[in-house]
C-alpha cells in the first residue's frame, strides 16, 4: 500500500487537515471521513445568522464539491468509524469495511451535553451542536410563543436572541449568578445582561432545572425551588463534550479529550487529532479551546506532524459571539485578571484591557472589530500598553507594534 493518511472527522479541523496536507505537497491519498451526510460547513453561524434567517444553508458551505476532486480528497460522507487498531493501523467502518492507513488525525469534534432529567428526551427538548440541531430549532421556533433557553453561555444567548429577533417570547435560565461567567469579566456579563433585558429576554440567575414536563411535547420547566415556566420550546446550552470515546479505546492518552501537544501530536506515532476532540496541558491544567481558530491553527499543525515537521500552535486564542447587532470579540493569553480598564468609543462600543499585574493578558471587545486584531497582535508580541494609556482612546497604542 502506498501512502494514505486517513482523517476521521469532515469538520472545521479535518478539512483544514486535508487542505494543509496538499498546501505542503503531500502526495499520497487523503481520506476524509464525514459522520454527516453534508459536506463540511460552517458550524458558528448556524446559532447567529442561520438561525434569525438572515443567511441561507449554502453559505455555510466550507468547500464545494470541486475542490475535493481537484485536490484528490477522497470525501466519504455518512461514515462511522467504529474501531481503530493502532497496532495493524487499521480502522474499521459501520459498513465492515476496514482501512489501512500510514497516517490517521482525529477530528471527531464534541457534542452537545444533553440533561439527565426526567423529561429531557420529550419532543421539543433540544440542543445546538450540527445543522440537524439547527433545523429542528429553526422549524419549532417557527411555531413558538416561547422559547426557554437553559444556559446562559455564548450558545443559549444567540438562541435567545435569534428567538427574539423572530418575535418569539423569550427566557434564559442560568444556573450562575452572571452570563458567560466562564468566559467573560463580570462587567460584559452586565453589559450583555442589559442588552437582553432590554430586546425583552427574561433572565433568571440562580436558577436549576428539576424537570420537564409535557405529554406528546414539552410544555414547561419545573424549577428545583418549585417555580417553573410554560415552554413550546427548550434548548439546553449547557457545554459540549470532547468526542474521544473511539481514540481512548483504541489505547490513545485522553483526558476528557485527545491528549495532544503543542504540534498537535498524540501519545501514538503518526497519529494526530485537531479540533474540539483535543486538550493540551498548561500549568497543571487539561485545557480545550473551543473555537474555529483553535481547529484551524491545529489543523495546520497535525498536517505537518504526519509529514514529519514541527508547525507548533502558539497564536493567542481568540473568541467571538454576535448577539442582536452586538459583536463580543476576545483574545485571552491568560487569567486571573486584578486590574481592568476600559477604552471607551461612543455608544455600545468598548474594549476593556485585563492585566494581570503589569501584564497585559486578555482583552474583551465590544462592537470594536479594529481593536480587536490590534489586541491579538500585542498579546501575541508579549506586549503590554501601560494601562493609562489603554484607557485613553487618543493614545495611539499601534505605535507599541513599530
Amino acid at each position: 500500500m502506498g501512502e494514505r493518511i486517513i482523517i476521521i472527522g469532515a469538520g472545521q479541523a479535518g478539512l483544514q487537515i486535508a487542505e494543509s496536507l496538499r498546501a505542503e505537497k503531500f502526495e499520497g491519498e487523503i481520506l476524509l471521513l464525514g459522520e454527516e451526510r453534508v459536506a463540511p460547513y460552517q458550524r458558528p453561524p448556524l446559532s447567529k445568522a442561520w438561525l434569525a434567517g438572515e443567511t441561507a444553508t449554502d453559505k455555510l458551505t466550507l468547500r464545494g464539491p470541486e475542490f475535493f476532486v481537484t485536490k484528490a480528497i477522497d470525501l466519504r460522507l455518512g461514515a462511522h468509524v467504529t474501531e481503530v487498531n493502532l497496532a495493524a493501523r487499521e480502522i474499521t467502518l459501520a459498513d465492515g469495511e476496514t482501512l489501512d492507513w500510514t497516517g490517521l488525525a482525529f477530528a471527531t469534534g464534541a457534542s452537545a451535553r444533553r440533561p439527565n432529567l426526567e423529561g429531557a428526551d420529550l419532543p421539543g427538548v433540544c440542543v445546538l451542536r450540527g445543522l440537524k440541531d439547527a433545523r429542528e430549532i429553526s422549524a419549532r421556533l417557527a411555531a413558538a410563543k416561547r422559547i426557554v433557553v437553559v444556559g446562559g453561555g455564548f450558545i443559549g444567548l444567540e438562541v435567545a436572541a435569534a428567538a427574539r429577533k423572530k418575535g418569539v417570547e423569550a427566557l434564559v435560565l442560568e444556573a450562575q449568578d452572571r452570563l458567560m461567567a466562564r468566559a467573560v469579566t463580570p462587567k460584559i456579563s452586565d453589559f450583555f445582561a442589559d442588552l437582553h433585558r432590554a430586546r425583552g429576554v427574561d433572565i433568571h440567575f440562580g436558577a436549576q432545572v428539576a424537570a420537564l414536563e409535557g405529554s406528546d411535547a414539552v410544555s414547561a420547566v419545573a424549577l428545583a425551588d418549585g417555580g417553573g415556566f410554560d415552554a413550546d420550546l427548550v434548548v439546553f446550552g449547557i457545554g459540549a463534550s470532547a468526542n474521544d470515546a473511539i481514540a481512548a479505546r483504541a489505547g490513545l492518552a485522553c483526558d476528557r479529550g485527545v491528549i495532544v501537544d503543542s504540534c498537535a501530536r498524540t501519545s501514538a506515532p503518526n497519529v494526530v487529532a485537531a479540533g474540539d476532540c483535543t486538550v493540551f496541558h498548561a500549568n497543571g491544567a487539561a485545557i480545550r479551546l473551543e473555537s474555529v481558530q483553535n481547529a484551524v491553527e491545529q489543523g495546520k499543525a497535525a498536517a505537518s506532524a504526519l509529514l514529519g515537521r514541527e508547525k507548533p500552535f502558539v497564536a493567542t486564542p481568540w473568541f467571538w459571539s454576535d448577539q442582536y447587532d452586538v459583536k463580543l470579540q476576545m483574545a485571552v493569553s491568560g487569567a486571573g485578571v486584578d486590574l481592568q480598564v476600559a477604552r471607551p468609543s461612543g455608544e455600545n462600543a468598548f474594549s476593556l484591557f485585563n492585566y494581570r499585574g503589569e501584564k497585559l493578558i486578555s482583552v474583551e471587545s465590544v462592537n470594536r472589530p479594529g481593536e480587536h486584531l490590534l489586541a491579538r497582535k500585542l498579546l501575541d508580541a508579549g506586549l503590554s500598553p501601560a494601562p493609562d494609556a489603554a484607557a485613553d482612546p487618543t493614545h495611539d497604542l499601534k505605535s507599541l507594534l513599530r
